[in-house]
């Protein structure tokens, strides 16, 4: 186990919350970190994007004119992609860009995300925030006296106050623990864990 001091708004130790070993000092891979991430990143992708081909558009098979004695180049069909209306030749059709990644592969990524932060010194621990309201100045007063920024917190439950007081802060993103990603775990230059969320994290990563 891990020591890491606890926190108050203020900014005063006030306890210290032990992190597990094989969450917090796992061995860093960044091929594995790489892989998750660019899972993560490629499923944000729609790929809805997509046009008809002459066989999808609608309209008449009946050949235009006859093939010989006009002067005409041979037209075969109002569909042809030659003509207004006609269809797209080699155009974009709907796709999924997703990459499938094992769960277990997903698991031991953010371990090594969390690793990563521990190993930087980068992850510190509050004991709560203690908002009475949504006021973006009271946040940004917290965090300067904490002397943190480029900052990824993680609360334990849903904390209306706390997420919208942090939404106009920049570099400054608030998630619940369900929502732990590795992405946002590397993102951002330092992690604030609300310290009820580090059994949420053990439970769920052990």
């Amino acid at each position: 186990m891990a020591a890491v001091d606890v926190l108050n708004s203020a900014g005063e130790k006030v306890s210290e919350a032990q992190l597990p070993e094989e969450i917090f000092n796992t061995p860093i891979k960044n091929s594995v970190l790489h892989q998750v991430v660019r899972s993560q990143l490629v499923a944000k992708r729609e790929g809805t994007a997509a046009v008809k081909t002459r066989g999808m558009v609608k309209g008449s098979t009946k050949k235009l004119f006859r093939q010989k004695g006009t002067g005409n180049a041979r037209a075969g069909s109002v569909k042809s992609p030659l003509r207004k209306g006609g269809g797209v030749i080699f155009g974009p059709s709907q796709r999924s860009y997703a990459i499938k990644v094992p769960k277990k592969v997903k698991k031991l990524a953010l371990k090594m995300a969390l690793s990563s932060k521990m190993e930087d010194n980068t992850i510190y621990v509050i004991d709560d925030f203690k908002l009475e309201a949504i006021k973006t100045k009271e946040l940004s007063a917290v965090l300067n006296t904490l002397e943190l920024s480029d900052l990824l917190i993680v609360s334990d439950a849903e904390d209306t106050n706390l997420l919208l007081s942090s939404r106009n802060i920049p570099d400054v993103k608030v998630i619940k623990t369900e929502g732990l990603n590795v992405y946002d775990i590397l993102k951002f230059k330092n992690l604030l864990l609300v310290e009820a969320t580090i059994k949420n994290i053990e439970g769920r990563l052990s």
